[in-house]
């Protein structure tokens, strides 16, 4: 049987780095069973460069992809872009023997253009092309917005139809949120994904007052804002599913995620999606 590696996205531990510092924050991760992780929101200063590659080597954790813009997100906006800073990202990627790089979301100023959304998926294809010369693959992780249609064709699509280098990091969260399902999804794209996001979705508890039913403007806002980044297998999405379509098409990591814990430790979530993995029969993916 086909193995993948289950993983955590880091992104969910940006307080946790901060506060206790990279080595430390990984050396849990060992400790909860972790042992993949994707870099996503850490400054990669040359300390925390260096302290990922000394926990690497003490924890047997595996890097499985790092995050990398290839512009700003706004004009002007400040952080490392593949497009100022190709040595510096190519050198990190070496240095923690990562192959997989990711762009996690369209600049915000593209969003609405047709004609600057293909500017951007041009130049995605050449940079894709111009890190594989290094080794290196680039992937686009999806969020809902990506299925918004364009004549007819879903911004995703027109992403995978006019590229072959770029990959894809695929968020089953999201993909469910914009009311596609992603088990079939993740089919289409097979052989063009190696990375998936693993995010539960549920529906929070809907807690009202008297005073929300006199404003309905501020009940129906609760009402429709109901939806909630959930631990995986603490939600509606058919995780099995999932995990068997992503092994069955190509995918090598699987990643933890939750964009919102509601006051929970991340530790203590990722333990929970760990122990309901393990659950589903997938322990020695760790």
């Amino acid at each position: 049987m086909k193995k993948g590696k289950i993983g955590v996205q880091m992104m969910m531990l940006k307080g946790k780095v901060e506060e206790l510092g990279v080595y430390e924050t990984m050396k849990k991760l060992d400790e909860l069973g972790y042992h993949c992780v994707e870099v996503s929101q850490i400054p990669m200063t040359e300390a925390n460069v260096s302290e990922f590659k000394r926990a690497c080597a003490d924890f047997d954790i595996k890097i499985a992809s790092m995050s990398a813009a290839l512009e700003p997100m706004m004009p002007g906006m400040a952080g490392e872009t593949l497009t100022n800073d190709f040595d510096k990202i190519v050198s990190d990627c070496k240095t923690l023997d990562c192959n997989f790089l990711r762009i996690g979301m369209l600049p915000f100023n593209l969003m609405g253009s047709k004609d600057k959304i293909m500017e951007f998926i041009g130049k995605a294809e050449v940079m894709a092309e111009r890190l594989d010369e290094h080794g290196i693959e680039l992937y686009y992780h999806n969020h809902h917005i990506e299925f918004q249609k364009y004549d007819g064709e879903y911004l995703l699509d027109m992403i995978k139809n006019n590229t072959s280098k770029l990959g894809f990091e695929l968020d089953v969260h999201w993909i469910h949120r914009a009311g596609v399902n992603p088990i079939e999804l993740i089919k289409e794209y097979a052989g063009r994904i190696s990375l998936l996001h693993l995010k539960d979705y549920r529906i929070g508890q809907l807690n009202v007052n008297e005073l929300d039913f006199k404003d309905m403007g501020k009940f129906f806002e609760k009402f429709t804002n109901l939806i909630e980044f959930a631990e995986v297998g603490e939600g509606n999405l058919d995780m099995k599913g999932i995990i068997e379509a992503g092994i069955e098409s190509g995918v090598q990591y699987f990643l933890v995620e939750q964009d919102d814990l509601y006051g929970r430790d991340p530790f203590d979530c990722l333990k929970t999606s760990g122990d309901n993995l393990r659950k589903l029969g997938y322990a020695d993916w760790f």
